[in-house]
């Protein structure tokens, strides 16, 4: 079943028609996304014509309503693929005997159908709904089968009347078939009662969309329920820019412009959900009178009081005669570790939890090794993991031990939603060392404190002046700025780092100094384009991406260039360049499928946007596409030499990864990385995002962009995130657990 889509060109511009007609056959049909590719003979029309589209089930003889538009097959000619299909039951005997047999209805075959429709004729359904004991007048029937078909039509018809409910009120038949499968023959009932569960509850439908629903079936615009969904939105909408909680006031805001309804009435909803006590909670940020998510605030409470009861306690090894084993490890290793490496090694192995941290070029990697390999020859059982696929393959190539991503180590389970590892089964281990820490957010990190053994170490290791998480909280950050950790910091850069350029600006650019360029006639590993406006940078990096780096190191545009932005939206953000460079680097793919306006082709580098526990695929994660499956519906992409399928209605969260932004870089290194920088992506300009940037690249960086816009981003701040943790972790009334653990 893994044939390759013909390829395909959608009609730009092509007008939205309506197509109706008889299926004659379903060709295919996936129960899981509702994919389905039909041969219908269409009103009008004297060939059967190709439909492609989604429905929750599908049977030959029914007759559909397809809206869409042509797309054209350079193998097959034209397909009508549909944006809404509608079902309804055949009416003729020929299609009632069709349908029957189709395996749609449970209990009957082709030659029951064909008895059945001899009997009754085009009174079948009638019987069958309104005199079902009738059945039992055709040879074979008996009363279990007929009490089967009956239920057979009941199911059938329950699902066309949701899709029909869910099409009139606005929603498109790829997201009513995800509605139909989370909510089953509920549906009706749930959007009905809550239009706003929807938001919560299916993946692909957020607060507008279910908004938008809510005022088709009547709702008020101060409707409590709306009131209270839009609080909860704008709180979610936080979280999602890295928050755990927000002012009263901000937070007032916010709701107000996404409501659009008086200031009081927002209030009024806010108070009411912190007196329900239900998603949300009041407390206070640096002083400031704040609203917290109840989840993120019970997470930044108990990861601050796991990490306080740990470090009160002496490690799980026997103690280690340090300067024996530093001058032991040097021998092994053949490298003389310097004196603030060597009193890292000594504060990690004398703390049961601590952190490393350090830029570039500061020898986090060869400490780091130093103190496995002293554990690990005492016998300390340690486990390796970090938050992406990459940066574990990397930890694993630096220590030559076995490291795996945060969410595989926790085992988690797509069937119940949770991991496997927890306190109750805690992980093997005397040591867990954790990497790119700076990645690791608030549920994440409370999720791996539950499993780790009380009696266990912890080593947090990570570069804390990077961004900080994508998700909720800034969890290295606060650690370091409580004092409640011991903290090794390193920032001597070697000698051997310093003769690379990327590193030296790394540090330049921390410490608030312009990047230098390289001297007239240098060959280096950092460059700077300069452009005067975002139209011209736009075709200056396309060229430095497809011509310049490659003609001057060799490197494959294709596979070894990665261009990080700052942002999604502007001529130089990731959504243009990602439709420029896509046309320039795979300009005529074998196979390739339009879905929520990407298109996605064979050879398209992607990026997964969301965590997919039922695929194993996580927010930030790199792939290629490997082919397109018309007959599974599907597109294949390899994501670290795991073949992940994405059938074709499931598309929302995969997007082109040509360029990126720096944010979802995190974790990745890259040959080569190319940075535009203008005056455009002034709200994201900081210098800890640049920095980042910077440090994806491992044997070039080249910055394309206006050195105005340079400046603003090595001037520019941290964007300030709400959360506590550092306040807990300080706070006397948490750090009496010390004195009682």
């Amino acid at each position: 079943m893994n044939q390759r889509v013909r390829p395909q060109s959608v009609e730009r511009g092509a007008p939205v028609e309506v197509l109706a007609g008889t299926i004659e056959r379903v060709t295919f049909h996936s129960p899981e996304s509702g994919f389905c590719v039909l041969k219908v003979q269409a009103r009008g029309r004297r060939d059967l014509v190709p439909v492609v589209g989604h429905a929750p089930a599908i049977a030959a003889g029914e007759w559909i309503t397809a809206t869409g538009a042509w797309v054209s097959d350079r193998q097959h000619g034209l397909q009508f693929r549909a944006d809404t299909l509608k079902v309804t039951p055949p009416t003729g005997p020929e299609g009632i005997e069709r349908y029957l047999g189709s395996g749609q209805m449970r209990g009957i075959g082709p030659a029951m159908a064909k008895r059945i429709v001899a009997a009754f004729g085009e009174r079948t359904f009638e019987i069958i709904e309104a005199e079902p004991h009738r059945l039992t007048e055709i040879g074979g029937i008996g009363r279990t089968r007929a009490a089967r078909i009956v239920a057979g039509w009941a199911e059938q018809r329950a699902v066309r009347e949701i899709m029909l409910f869910l099409h009139a009120h606005g929603v498109g038949t790829a997201r009513a078939v995800r509605i139909f499968k989370t909510y089953g023959h509920e549906a009706i009932a749930v959007m009905s009662e809550d239009p706003y569960r929807l938001a919560r509850d299916v993946r692909g439908i957020g607060f507008r969309t279910a908004d938008a629903i809510a005022m088709r079936l009547g709702l008020r615009p101060d409707a409590p329920q709306r009131l209270r969904a839009g609080v909860a939105f704008a709180l979610q909408t936080a979280m999602d820019e890295g928050h755990c909680a927000l002012p009263l006031e901000h937070l007032s805001g916010l709701a107000e412009k996404l409501l659009e309804v008086e200031a009081p009435l927002v209030r009024a909803a806010i108070f009411e959900a912190l007196a329900r006590a239900e998603d949300v909670v009041a407390d206070t940020a640096a002083g400031e009178p704040c609203v917290f998510l109840k989840g993120l605030h019970a997470a930044e409470r108990g990861i601050a009081e796991r990490l306080l009861r740990r470090a009160a306690g002496a490690p799980p090894w026997p103690a280690i005669d340090l300067d024996r084993a530093l001058a032991w490890v040097e021998e092994r290793t053949g490298k003389t570790l310097s004196p603030s490496q060597g009193e890292a090694v000594r504060l990690l192995l004398a703390s049961k939890i601590a952190v490393m941290t350090g830029g570039p070029g500061v020898g986090k990697t060869s400490t780091l090794d130093s103190v496995l390999r002293i554990l690990t020859a005492k016998g300390v059982r340690v486990l390796l993991a970090a938050p992406t696929g990459r940066a574990a393959k990397r930890m694993s190539e630096q220590t030559g031990l076995e490291a795996r991503t945060i969410h595989r180590l926790l085992e988690f389970d797509p069937r119940h939603g949770g991991f496997t590892r927890t306190e109750q089964n805690p992980l093997p281990c005397d040591l867990l060392v954790l990497d790119e820490c700076s990645m690791i957010d608030v549920p994440l990190m409370h999720a791996l404190l539950k499993a780790v053994p009380e009696q266990a170490g912890l080593l947090l290791v990570g570069d804390v002046d990077q961004l900080p998480s994508v998700g909720p909280g800034q969890v290295l950050a606060d650690v370091i700025a409580s004092g409640a950790v011991p903290v090794a910091r390193l920032t001597e850069v070697f000698r051997q780092a310093a003769e690379s350029r990327i590193v030296l600006n790394a540090h330049r650019i921390n410490a608030g100094r312009i990047p230098e360029r390289p001297r007239p006639g240098e060959r280096a590993d950092f460059y700077i384009v300069e452009v005067e406006d975002p139209e011209a940078g736009v075709e200056r990096l396309i060229e430095v991406v497809t011509r310049r780096i490659p003609a001057a190191f060799g490197l494959d545009p294709n596979r070894d260039v990665q261009v990080l932005t700052p942002m999604q939206r502007g001529a130089m953000g990731a959504r243009s360049l990602n439709v420029a460079l896509q046309r320039v680097l795979n300009p005529d793919p074998p196979a390739q499928v339009e879905r929520f306006g990407w298109r996605f082709a064979s050879g398209d580098r992607v990026m997964e946007t969301q965590n997919d526990y039922d695929r194993e695929v996580f927010n930030g994660d790199l792939g290629r596409i490997l082919r397109l499956d018309e007959d599974e519906g599907a597109v294949v992409v390899d994501f670290e030499g795991r073949e992940v399928s994405y059938p074709f209605g499931e598309l929302d969260t995969l997007v082109p990864a040509f360029a990126t932004t720096i944010h979802k870089s995190q974790g990745s290194e890259y040959p080569a990385v190319v940075i535009p920088l203008v005056t455009q992506h002034y709200t994201m300009l900081a210098r800890n995002l640049l920095y980042t940037g910077v440090t994806r690249g491992r044997r070039l960086v080249v910055l394309v962009g206006q050195r105005r816009a340079i400046a603003m981003a090595v001037r520019g701040g941290h964007r300030r995130r709400y959360t506590k943790l550092a306040e807990w972790l300080g706070a006397p009334a948490v750090q009496d657990l010390r004195r009682t653990a």
